[in-house]
């Protein structure tokens, strides 16, 4: 059984009001007196997928039943493809069907997928009610949980269509990940390495030399970990909370990265194509005269040491790369724009702008130089 330690604690100030972040071995057994003190409701619609719902969401409704809650379990099929407006469809007439009012509060438990849609829901049912985000994934507990950005995948690209909706509580307990593959982890672990490169060396070269705990899924450098993501995307969000500023540069390696995975019908996992992402953004930057080669050298060795490939996966055709590009959020005045590296964690700064815009002429030589590195 796992000794219960005090959670890691960061409070994250938004429009809406501030909410906690806590992080913890143990903290899931916990939710129901958490759910009491931050996110009290008459009822609770517990969204997961079809793999997390009979794995932890059904033990969690019977544990919340038990502490006199009133809770019920609604699942969806497992998979980004299912992150759309069908299922978000779906998921809301089932909520008005069993009588959910403004009065309950939804919790998202699993990956990002279902933080993004649950979220979705919870912002849009009844004009908004409450949401608790548990992530039971690394990338979901590093980064996707955090920050109330919610929405649903569209046929022009990745996240086109949501809203921010800030969640009351996220509570993120380590021992679930550690139970998870080793190649789970590896994906979560990319948006670990995207915060080191952009805003803490020291934190960087902390995963450079300790990957392969993490990666073998050993407690205490897990725990860190995920402890100081949250605790540096935290403090990014408070500052910045509709990504009007410095907030962009959490869109380093995502902006070709969410191209990459439409480009490749999401058969891609997200952290693969944000790994290619990054290293093909911080090549732009040196393209740009931005950023040092030496970066380029620390974020392949990384990705490597991850056991991720460094180049564009097979599939990804440059054509659909660009075409998926063009309807980036971040597009302005017909250009991408990109977060380049000044070194590692740095970004690079110019007019007061955390991201760049590159002609398009520039990006699709680099798209085509290293599309069959994958």
């Amino acid at each position: 059984m796992t000794d219960k330690v005090t959670p890691f604690s960061v409070t994250i100030s938004g429009a809406s009001g501030p909410y906690r972040v806590l992080v913890g071995r143990g903290l899931l057994d916990s939710l129901a007196s958490l759910l009491e003190e931050y996110a009290p409701a008459h009822r609770y619609a517990l969204v997961s997928d079809s793999n997390v719902g009979p794995l932890y969401g059904e033990p969690t409704i019977l544990r919340l039943k038990d502490a006199g809650l009133n809770a019920e379990l609604f699942t969806f099929e497992a998979g980004e493809r299912n992150k759309n407006r069908t299922t978000w469809s779906d998921l809301t007439d089932r909520l008005l069907a069993a009588g959910f009012g403004r009065d309950s509060c939804l919790i998202a438990m699993g990956g990002g997928v279902t933080g993004d849609l649950g979220g979705f829901v919870a912002a849009t049912y009844m004009r908004g009610i409450p949401v608790v985000q548990v992530p039971t994934s690394l990338v979901a507990m590093i980064d996707a949980s955090i920050g109330g950005k919610t929405g649903v995948d569209v046929g022009a690209g990745k996240n086109l269509v949501g809203a921010f909706h800030a969640p009351n509580l996220v509570v993120a307990d380590p021992d679930v990940v550690a139970t998870l593959p080793r190649a789970e982890r590896a994906q979560g672990m990319i948006e670990a390495v995207k915060h080191g490169a952009i805003m803490d060396e020291a934190y960087f070269t902390e995963l450079e030399r300790e990957m392969q705990a993490i990666l073998d899924g050993e407690a205490a450098p897990l725990e860190r970990a995920v402890a100081r993501s949250v605790e540096l995307k935290s403090g990014v969000v408070s500052e910045d909370e509709r990504e009007a500023g410095r907030r962009e540069i959490l869109n380093f390696g995502h902006t070709l990265g969410h191209a990459i995975e439409a480009a490749c019908s999401f058969r891609v996992p997200h952290g693969t194509a944000v790994a290619c992402g990054m290293i093909l953004e911080a090549r732009l930057g040196v393209s740009l005269g931005v950023t040092g080669p030496d970066v380029v050298e620390r974020l392949e060795r990384v990705v490597e040491s991850v056991g991720l490939p460094s180049g564009i996966p097979k599939g990804a055709a440059p054509g659909d790369i660009m075409t998926y590009l063009a309807s980036d959020k971040k597009v302005r005045h017909g250009r991408a724009r990109f977060v380049l590296l000044s070194r590692i964690g740095a970004v690079h700064v110019a007019d007061d702008s955390w991201s760049q815009p590159v002609d398009e002429s520039t990006v699709v030589d680099l798209v085509n130089a290293f599309v069959s590195r994958g």
